[in-house]
């Protein structure tokens, strides 16, 4: 495809036009030079051949004269000769006067239109020969010749053109194979099929080439899966134990208040740490996770979550909109989203509030923080960006990357801008959910 490179608006041939355009561009410049080489050397040679014409019929004008004496201008065809004598020379027209031997190219008028002729010179001690050719019918001759070379050139350069493309044509078809079967191929269609189809040259070669990349790929991609399924295996394991844990202990009435406000808190990081490795298995496997999930609930959650923290500042987090709002998405993958804004907004908030508004198809976040540098609107989804109010706090930057890629995965559109007096407000909207078929099969 004709592509435009990202950032710049400049165009890019396509291979099979580049061919053409070598074709066409090599046959137009050889035919051209070829008709250039032509009309030059072919006045070269006439001038040549004419010059030694006249320089012997002028020599035998010469010798007549000084057999018969006569100084009479005799007309042959087109050309004409003069004798000048001692007496006549005063007469001469200037231009000839000032000539000596030799063969030029004059120029004058006759009848009042101007022409060219050739003039070959002889001067003796006594009697000047002149010997003139006119070129007009040459000059006719040498027009339609350099029409001739011009039809020529157009039609040699049509004829490479037509070439071009039956060279681009018989080129491009194993390239253009090649691209199609590397379309069509999926995970059942393995690329290690490619190179039988195609002979032992370039195209060939990269068949293989991309034969070997897709099975080092597939290995590649085989490992990281099973990679990605035993890490979570492996962490859900003792996070099960905890929450069993902690669930037996909270069941207890016996508990003080500091001890149970520690294990609840204990439950919501170990719920936390569950959600977060669904929605970062989703996203290795590059698949929707099924469920649904009420906006207000999670939200509630995380406030609840962040209490501790609001209570070594002077913030409140507060809940608006709609305690009804429900999605198609699987809590997991809200909790992570959503609770990444959240601890944004408590992070960078010393003091104010923090308010989660809930809608039908989006939820946002208002802060009454710093705001947002340019600086940080330009990396703010970047993985390993920290703030440039993030101080001494900790954190990866790794969290809003992690929300960039759960959007691309379920089509969701995030936005965070500076709010209107101050702070920062981070929108999350949601991709509307799928309507139903209602017509049942026949």
């Amino acid at each position: 495809m004709d592509e435009v490179l990202p950032g710049r608006h400049r165009y890019r041939h396509r291979l099979r036009s580049r061919i053409v355009l070598s074709f066409f561009a090599l046959g137009l410049s050889l035919t051209a030079l070829l008709g250039l080489v032509a009309v030059y050397a072919s006045a070269r040679v006439e001038d040549q051949l004419v010059g030694r014409a006249l320089t012997r019929n002028l020599d035998s004008y010469a010798a007549r004269f000084y057999r018969d004496r006569s100084d009479v201008v005799e007309p042959l065809d087109d050309i004409r000769g003069l004798v000048v004598g001692p007496e006549k020379r005063a007469n001469l027209q200037p231009d000839w006067a000032e000539l000596d031997n030799g063969v030029y190219q004059m120029h004058g008028e006759e009848n009042g239109q101007p022409f060219v002729y050739r003039l070959a010179v002889r001067k003796d001690d006594q009697h000047w020969f002149f010997l003139a050719y006119d070129l007009t019918r040459t000059a006719a001759s040498r027009s339609s010749q350099q029409w001739v070379i011009a039809a020529l050139v157009g039609t040699f350069s049509l004829l490479s053109l037509i070439v071009g493309l039956w060279a681009a044509s018989k080129v491009m078809r194993p390239v253009s194979d090649l691209v199609g079967r590397v379309n069509k191929m999926d995970g059942a269609h393995r690329a290690s099929t490619l190179a039988q189809h195609f002979s032992d040259d370039e195209v060939g070669h990269l068949a293989q080439a991309l034969d070997d990349y897709s099975a080092r790929l597939t290995e590649v991609v085989k490992r990281d899966r099973e990679f990605n399924a035993d890490v979570s295996h492996e962490l859900r394991t003792p996070l099960m134990v905890i929450k069993g844990a902690i669930e037996l202990a909270l069941a207890r009435t016996d508990l003080d208040a500091p001890l149970r406000s520690r294990l609840q808190r204990i439950h919501r990081a170990e719920q936390q740490c569950s959600d977060l490795i669904a929605a970062l298995l989703l996203l290795s496997r590059n698949e929707r996770g099924s469920g649904r999930t009420n906006l207000a609930k999670v939200a509630e959650q995380l406030i609840d979550a962040h209490q501790s923290q609001l209570t070594r500042k002077q913030l409140t987090l507060r809940l608006e909109g709609d305690r009804n709002a429900v999605i198609p998405v699987p809590e997991a993958t809200v909790a992570v989203a959503l609770g990444n804004l959240v601890s944004n907004a408590v992070k960078y908030t010393s003091e104010g509030e923090v308010v989660i508004r809930v809608a039908a198809d989006r939820v946002e976040v208002a802060d009454s923080g710093p705001g947002l540098s340019q600086s940080d609107a330009d990396n703010l989804f970047s993985r390993g960006y920290r703030g440039t109010h993030a101080g001494g706090s900790q954190g990866g930057g790794i969290g809003l990357s992690i929300v960039r890629r759960l959007c691309e995965l379920y089509d969701w559109h995030i936005d965070i801008r500076p709010g209107v007096q101050c702070g920062v407000v981070a929108r999350l909207r949601f991709s509307p959910e799928p309507a139903l078929d209602d017509a049942s099969p026949s």
